[in-house]
Parts: C-alpha cells; structure tokens; sequence
C-alpha cells in the first residue's frame, strides 16, 4: 500500500499502521480515510497529504 506524508509537518501515514488513536485501524488505505480526518501532528486536512514515491 501507498504511504502518503502531510506537506506541512512531514508526518508520513502508513497504512499498514493507520492510526488507531484517531480511529484508523491498520490496514486502511489512505483513500479510505474519512475525508474529515486531520493530520495527527499537525492538524492540517487530508488534501494536505501528498504521495510518497
């Protein structure tokens, strides 16, 4: 699975982590990530998350 890494703080979301302290059990591609989730360290929306290559 794609890993994707918030623009402004640099956090990277993996999915085979997710982000079981927002709800995000591992597993969970990026794209189905609610839309209202936030940045877990900095706050910022989802469409601040860019593809890592």
């Amino acid at each position: 699975m794609e890993k994707y890494q918030c623009a402004v703080c640099g956090y990277v979301y993996d999915p085979a982590i997710g982000d079981p302290d927002h709800g995000i059990k591992p597993g969970t591609a990026f794209k189905d990530i609610p839309e209202d989730w936030v940045c877990p360290e900095c706050g910022v929306s989802k469409s601040d998350f860019e593809l890592v290559k």
